[in-house]
């Protein structure tokens, strides 16, 4: 299954027909010099979230952190952030560097990204073993699921649920 489809897939769970009572009209935007046709501007937004030309939206507190690629469908996020995506591979960073940990989440991402995984566990600690006790690695990988080659493969991540390491873990959803 395609990134589209997938994504397309996700947006329309749980969508039904509307009930028509009379023939349907077209809707045209001007754009321009030419119309183009609703459905066209929509497939256009989509293919640019797709590929990596959105921005995120960023939803953060002090523990709990989440993003998105703008125009994602709610319901895709809250799956994640409730944990119902089936995780395809972790990577835990604990006891490493920030620049030992940016290494290996960009090969991690990659490597998950070429191999068509959907979602992915990164475990990057609370912060409790460094100094002042500030989740240092939690912080950069905001950043760095958000900026650069490794934010186009990303869609969304949002902080874990308990059991898959909570505040100190994220779900991070892949491009295909």
């Amino acid at each position: 299954m395609s990134e589209e489809d997938f994504v397309l897939s996700q947006m329309m769970d749980g969508a039904a027909p509307l009930e028509r009572k009379h023939a349907p009209t077209e809707h045209h935007v001007k754009t321009g010099i030419h119309a183009v046709d609703d459905s066209e501007l929509v497939m256009r937004e989509l293919d640019e979230l797709v590929h990596g030309r959105g921005h995120f939206d960023i939803a953060d507190t002090d523990e709990y952190i989440e993003a998105s690629i703008n125009g994602l469908d709610k319901r895709i996020v809250k799956k994640l952030r409730k944990g119902e995506y089936s995780i395809q591979a972790h990577l835990d960073l604990h006891g490493m560097t920030r620049d030992e940990a940016r290494m290996e989440v960009a090969a991690f991402i990659t490597k998950s990204y070429k191999a068509n995984k959907k979602c992915v566990l990164i475990v990057h600690g609370r912060g409790l073993g460094s100094r002042d006790n500030i989740p240092i690695l939690k912080e950069k990988l905001r950043a760095w699921l958000t900026r650069g080659a490794m934010g186009k493969k990303v869609l969304a991540y949002t902080s874990a649920r308990p059991f898959d390491g909570g505040t100190g873990a994220v779900y991070v959803l892949l491009r295909s």
